[in-house]
């Protein structure tokens, strides 16, 4: 699967991986913020954004071999892999199945369990009631911060404007490869490279004790929270997510 992508800078390649139900316009910040110290590229995973969603089974496997596939059409043998949320699942498949394509990894506001069954069962229902009309704007209060909800407007109005986008057929697809993905802390203990864990201080969908898990997990990790940013920490305080890569990408 050939993935359309954003991209900006150059130096280091630092692959970004948008968050559910996103694409990478949600990387704007990012692109703008770290160009002039990185090569960004922010692709959008099948179904979303430019991609084709094809006719996989939903994997997080899948995923993570499309973007390996990106870098392939790139001539990029190493880069840094990092993801938000969703993004963050396929961030650490791809560490699992292309370790020795990762210089470094950001796992942002999410977290190596899986999914329990009560988790899985309910995802499955929104796939269903998303492609038989429904819509995900219900979700949005949950996925960001309490300062955003009251102080930030526009960010909010963004974050509506890009869930309200999601394909419905992606969205599920998407939501049943969640549902399926597999228990990731075996794959932290594995690694052999660096990862900052970042989450946002309001993250009530993958929270802290999420973040320090993973943090205790992997063996060269740094954990950094996020003040006043929920779940989508990226999009709701770009500029302290983009101090903690850059600070990151200064000691690879």
């Amino acid at each position: 699967m050939r993935l359309s992508f954003r991209e900006a800078g150059q130096g280091i390649p630092v692959v970004l991986l948008h968050a559910f139900p996103f694409s990478s316009a949600m990387w704007l910040g990012q692109r703008e913020g770290l160009a002039s110290r990185c090569r960004v590229i922010t692709p959008d995973m099948r179904g979303f954004g430019g991609s084709q969603l094809g006719d996989d089974d939903p994997s997080m496997d899948v995923m993570a071999d499309d973007v390996a596939e990106l870098l392939d059409g790139e001539g990029i043998e190493r880069a840094v892999i990092g993801g938000q949320s969703m993004g963050g699942y396929v961030a650490m498949a791809f560490c699992r199945r292309h370790p020795d394509r990762v210089q470094a990894v950001v796992l942002a506001d999410t977290k190596a369990a899986p999914d329990s069954p009560e988790a899985a069962a309910n995802r499955e229902r929104t796939a269903q009631r998303v492609l038989s009309g429904g819509d995900l704007t219900d979700t949005i209060p949950n996925l960001v911060g309490p300062t955003t909800l009251t102080h930030r407007a526009m960010v909010l109005g963004r974050v509506r404007g890009l869930v309200q986008a999601a394909p419905p057929a992606a969205v599920a697809w998407a939501l049943r490869a969640m549902a399926a993905r597999p228990d990731s802390f075996d794959t932290l203990r594995a690694l052999k490279i660096p990862a900052l864990v970042l989450v946002g201080e309001e993250d009530e969908l993958t929270p802290l004790t999420e973040a320090k898990a993973m943090t205790e997990a992997a063996p060269d990790s740094h954990l950094e929270v996020l003040p006043n940013a929920g779940h989508l920490s990226a999009i709701e305080t770009p500029e302290a997510f983009n101090k903690a890569v850059a600070a990151f990408l200064a000691k690879l």
